[in-house]
């Protein structure tokens, strides 16, 4: 499953304080309808990201019927990226 999605960059100070992009609700449907194929436990989902010219791994997480793309200081980084900033991120999600 491929998706591409423009996104805010939130900041979330949790334990250990992480940015964030949210998916929208149609895109996060669409994950949560594989999502049981997908996941390694707790509900998160390994993927590769593309944000610019950057590629990294991850896991999305679910948050209130939504899925959150964290976005790693590497990645913010290389790409300037900066809380509030608007990215484009493609999601790449193997079944």
């Amino acid at each position: 499953m491929n998706i591409t999605i423009d996104g805010k960059v939130i900041y979330w100070r949790g334990p250990a304080p992480w940015y964030f992009v949210t998916i929208p609700k149609a895109e996060s449907d669409e994950i949560r309808d594989i999502a049981n194929q997908v996941t390694y436990g707790w509900g998160v989902i390994p993927v590769l990201v593309h944000i610019g010219e950057t590629e990294f791994t991850t896991s999305l997480f679910p948050k209130d019927g939504l899925y959150l793309v964290p976005i790693k200081a590497a990645v913010r980084k290389a790409e300037n990226i900066n809380e509030d900033d608007i990215v484009t991120i493609q999601l790449k999600i193997d079944m």
